[in-house]
């Protein structure tokens, strides 16, 4: 039987194309190379760069955000290492080194500044690029996720999904284990035949699994070795107000660690779906969108790209853009 990934890729590849987007690999050096989505087209529109998370490839991740927004701007998305067509045969495999591959195959593509939208992992990377390439990162978008996975953060994620480690929720080796994976992720999954998660198990998770172990092992930073870099960027935090991995506790401590490193003030508003929790003086917002998960982009894609188009919308109108 074919695998429905297999088959649903070349769709989406063609309908990316359509949106005006092409692949292109980037060799960051000998043995490292970067699979990247980039604009067919040379453009002077402002650079917009997606990071997805541990889990599907870039263009799986970002599919729907891409299509709303490669009009208006020039979408990059790229596979961070060990997913998609991404590899190296270097032994390095910290957020740094993913990082400084990212903002390589950027330089490459003639990207000199960009706003960037972090899922997860990919946040953690992007804070990682802010921090290191201040000139390259003028903003940042961050999805469901922390500045480093400390021990504390990973101590209470890990009860609050009820796994004992992070490589037995987000490497799954069962079909079992990609049901519950996702079940955690959404805040209501939807029902799904038990053959599409075979599909995805066979086609996301069975290359570089030992790889990808690595990645999580050198992830967790000690409590007692983790300081909060001082940020000039503008960070705008867009999250599932239903996530569990990195719940509403996790929100109000990166505030904290986003308000002490760029000295802003608080206030709050709401509306219908939407929390809203704005850093005065136009240095940060917080959005959070109810009845979402860790996945929120492809849980609730229109109220997302909504509220990500208002972001990159204000950013852009403030002269902060590229």
């Amino acid at each position: 039987m074919v695998n429905t990934l297999s088959l649903y890729k070349p769709l989406l590849h063609g309908l990316m194309k359509l949106a005006g987007m092409n692949r292109q690999v980037v060799e960051i050096e000998s043995g490292t190379a970067i699979n990247f989505w980039v604009p067919s087209d040379e453009t002077t529109k402002p650079a917009v760069v997606f990071l997805h998370g541990f889990g599907f490839d870039g263009i799986l991740t970002w599919q729907f955000q891409v299509l709303a927004l490669a009009n208006k701007y020039a979408v990059y998305v790229p596979d961070l290492l060990f997913f998609g067509d991404s590899t190296t045969d270097k032994s390095e495999r910290s957020p740094a080194f993913q990082a400084e591959c990212m903002a390589k195959g950027l330089w490459k593509l003639g990207v000199e500044k960009c706003t960037l939208v972090g899922l997860s992992y990919g946040g953690m990377v992007g804070f990682k690029m802010a921090e290191m390439y201040p000139n390259l990162v003028d903003s940042m978008v961050i999805t469901c996720s922390v500045m480093a996975l400390t021990e504390s953060i990973t101590r209470d994620g890990l009860q609050r999904i009820g796994f004992p480690s992070w490589p037995q929720y987000l490497i799954p080796e069962t079909v079992k284990g990609v049901k519950i994976l996702l079940d955690v992720a959404f805040y209501k999954l939807p029902w799904i035949p038990n053959f599409i998660y075979k599909d995805i198990l066979e086609a996301m998770y069975s290359d570089h699994r030992k790889e990808r172990h690595e990645l999580l092992e050198d992830l967790i930073v000690k409590d007692k070795n983790f300081t909060a870099p001082n940020f000039t960027q503008r960070i705008h935090l867009l999250w599932g107000g239903d996530d569990i991995i990195f719940d509403k506790t996790e929100v109000r401590n990166l505030m904290e660690y986003v308000h002490s490193s760029i000295d802003s003030s608080i206030s709050l508003a709401s509306e219908k779906h939407l929390l809203h929790l704005t850093l005065l003086q136009g240095k940060a917002t917080l959005h959070c969108i109810e009845r979402a998960g860790h996945l929120v982009e492809l849980e609730r894609p229109f109220v997302y790209n909504r509220q990500l188009k208002k972001i990159l919308a204000s950013l852009h109108e403030d002269g902060r853009g590229n």
